[in-house]
């Protein structure tokens, strides 16, 4: 396989409205670097017209390749696919609604020249994002920050430039339900960032909707943070020792009181605190197990169609 210099991967799902402008960005930097360069679009099982406008590119511009899923897999998903099958020195990724600048790409390239492996773009501003957009994100963030067993930093999306040497070791790791960033910040190496605000969506609907964005906080968490598994663990615990203690008071009580009746509360909140302790130590025990199989998984990725 030819090695290139660069490689810039772009996610697509039902983007249509932006895609003609993206590459009219995109392009315009690509005609200013300094070596040869690919530009590998990941359609995501887009419904709209998106795969058809990408063929178009393709055909009008031999730098231009596609990649098309059978069904739409995610972000995640999307961004792996095109890391896998990237053939440069450099590796760009960037979203499609273009408020990941992509004039913001040769201050990134300075970073690496300067000896930085992995330059990540750090937002400073979110301009036209509703307050609870901002809120939740801020929240989430920090709250990653502290309960993370790695150092991931905030306000930080997939946004980011990588090498070949830490693009070949994420590709040879082993999970299946990927966090891109935390990975990234995971695999170590001199790491850097490069401040900007971040615009709106240029056209088009948000794609990461709550839900998905409340999923990928979700896996974010359980993937590099042990904390909400011991917690479940230690709950369990807790109410265990608490339905023990209950359960003795009970003993006690008939020891001194043989003739006097036991009233059904006692016995049903003793039965509640110890199911309830089982089910909570069965979760932090299955969460643990599903971490460690998870990586042999023998599940695909994706199903996909590459077209160079």
């Amino acid at each position: 396989m030819q090695m290139l210099k660069y490689s810039l991967i772009v996610p697509i799902y039902n983007e249509e409205e932006t895609i003609a402008e993206l590459y009219r960005w995109v392009s315009a930097i690509m005609n200013n670097l300094d070596g040869e360069v690919e530009l590998i679009l990941v359609n995501d099982g887009s419904k709209d017209s998106s795969l058809k406008l990408l063929r178009e590119l393709h055909q009008a511009d031999s730098r231009v390749c596609y990649i098309s899923f059978a069904r739409n897999f995610g972000h995640q998903a999307a961004v792996t696919a095109g890391l896998n099958f990237c053939r440069g020195q450099v590796i760009i990724v960037l979203d499609a609604d273009l408020q990941d600048p992509p004039e913001l790409i040769p201050q990134m390239i300075e970073k690496w020249q300067e000896g930085y492996q992995v330059v990540y773009a750090q937002r400073t501003k979110r301009k036209q994002e509703s307050w609870f957009k901002k809120l939740t994100a801020y929240l989430f963030y920090r709250l990653l920050k502290r309960l993370a067993d790695v150092d991931i930093p905030a306000d930080t999306g997939d946004f980011c430039l990588m090498d070949r040497q830490v693009v070949d070791i994420l590709n040879s790791l082993p999970e299946r339900n990927r966090y891109i960033r935390g990975l990234r910040a995971w695999i170590g190496f001199p790491q850097t960032a490069v401040k900007f605000e971040r615009d709106a969506r240029f056209a088009g609907e948000v794609k990461y909707t709550f839900s998905k964005s409340l999923s990928l906080a979700i896996n974010s968490l359980v993937s590099f943070s042990r904390v909400p598994l011991r917690f479940a663990t230690y709950l369990g615990l807790f109410s265990a020792l608490i339905s023990l203690i209950m359960a003795l008071l009970v003993l006690y009580w008939r020891l001194q009181q043989p003739n006097s009746p036991i009233t059904g509360f006692a016995t049903i909140m003793i039965a509640i605190f110890f199911l309830g302790s089982v089910q909570l130590i069965s979760i932090g025990i299955s969460s643990h197990a599903k971490l460690i199989t998870c990586p042999i998984e023998l599940k695909p990725l994706r199903g996909n169609d590459r077209h160079v």
